[in-house]
């Protein structure tokens, strides 16, 4: 059984007592990790006998068993087990995503290493080919908008969202190459592994990543992010308007470091959605 769907006493399957015992649990889950059965019982108002019956209808042999599984569940993150929702109606939500995503851009702003962004710039700008390395979700659209960004500058770059072709691209790299690769977590040993075989073949390599992760270790150049994540775990991750902040800012870096081989290529691309589609530039940049 699941401790957590028990503790919720989803199916109403729970006594009162029981539910007293529960909601103890769930509001002060360091308090019963480290209480004895009786101190426990004391702070529910029952008997030790009543800890040890609930212990066993939530599906735990005993109350020591109770403790493990609770540390297990508080280790995943309380926010899991105590979710806020503080936003629910279209209004509410609106204004929650909207003020996140601004309150991500403002602590980047603040924290952003000017230097490794120039000198991540400088080293995309001047490569013969970039390889964009990024997995599991939120990683493997960063590295695709920055292929999206790149290539219409006149860049020559490949995005890959496979961790097994990134090893294999990594151990094929030449030089004139350089790789980037995001990490949210910073704890991503498939991408520390690649960024080793790489440092290897001396080809330079960019992170966007957490501060003194595995990652960030393992790369040349780092541009960190260390942003805090709410409790709120129903709303995507606000850390990802940061990232994309970094992807807009290296985007035009590189294009004023080549304006003519920048502005040449995005004329061409313009000039045939114009014809194409569109008939006329007044539609977005970039599309």
């Amino acid at each position: 059984m699941d401790l957590f769907h028990a503790l919720g006493d989803e199916g109403g399957k729970l006594s009162a007592l029981d539910r007293k015992l529960a909601q103890i649990a769930l509001d002060d889950v360091d308090f019963v990790v480290n209480a004895s059965i009786g101190v426990m019982a004391a702070r529910a108002g029952v008997s030790p006998p009543t800890v040890t019956r609930f212990c066993r209808r939530v599906g735990c042999r005993g109350y020591p068993d109770f403790k493990v599984q609770l540390a297990r569940l508080s280790a995943v993150g309380l926010r899991y087990v105590k979710p806020d929702m503080p936003a629910e109606t279209p209004a509410e939500v609106a204004g929650d995503i909207v003020a996140k995503a601004q309150n991500a851009l403002f602590q980047l702003h603040r924290q952003l290493d000017l230097a490794a962004l120039e000198t991540a710039a400088r080293l995309l700008s001047g490569a013969q080919f970039i390889q964009a390395f990024g997995a599991s979700g939120n990683s493997a659209m960063i590295v695709n908008e920055l292929h999206n960004r790149l290539f219409r500058l006149g860049c020559r770059i490949s995005a890959s969202n496979d961790h097994n072709m990134n090893a294999m691209l990594s151990a094929a790299a030449q030089p004139g190459t350089v790789v980037f690769g995001s990490s949210f977590t910073g704890r991503d040993p498939a991408l520390v592994h690649c960024l080793e075989l790489l440092r290897e073949r001396h080809v330079p390599t960019i992170v966007v990543t957490q501060s003194g992760s595995p990652v960030s270790a393992a790369a040349d150049v780092v541009i960190s992010i260390d942003l805090p994540e709410g409790r709120n775990i129903f709303r995507p991750t606000a850390t990802r308007y940061a990232y994309l902040a970094v992807i807009d800012m290296l985007a035009n870096l590189v294009a004023h470091a080549d304006r003519t081989r920048a502005l040449r290529t995005l004329r061409g691309i313009k000039q045939e959605l114009v014809s194409r589609r569109d008939g006329d530039d007044s539609q977005l940049l970039g599309d």
